[in-house]
């Protein structure tokens, strides 16, 4: 009874030196983000300073994303999948009225040239 006493008691100091310490030891040796962009030669802070703006502003854009898609019954993944067919169809319809103008302007165009030609 004494020897599983031991054991166990062995087993849980290690269990807790192996959940206490390494976390401790991983928060010890990561540098932090400050330490981080110290080590960056100048060039890269500054650009690391110029992008910082839109980098928070696509990640507030997409928290806010998330929690628009969140708001839905629907899976997350399936809300953003939807959105993202129905910003392609936009895209694809904006296209197509670009290539409808750019054809009518042509036939206008033509129209023109032909009124003119006929005129000479």
């Amino acid at each position: 009874m004494k020897q599983k006493t031991v054991t166990g008691l062995k087993m849980a100091v290690g269990g807790l030196a192996v959940l206490i310490g390494g976390p401790a030891l991983t928060w010890y040796v990561m540098p932090s983000e400050e330490e981080l962009f110290k080590r960056y030669n100048p060039d890269l802070q500054r650009r690391a300073l110029s992008e910082r703006p839109a980098r928070l502003q696509a990640h507030a854009d997409f928290m806010h994303k998330l929690s628009e898609y969140s708001k839905s019954d629907k899976p997350i993944w399936t809300v953003a999948a939807e959105e993202q067919a129905r910003e392609k169809a936009e895209i694809e319809a904006g296209r197509k009225r670009a290539m409808e103008e750019k054809e009518s302007m042509r036939m206008d165009l033509l129209e023109e040239q032909r009124r003119l030609g006929g005129r000479a």
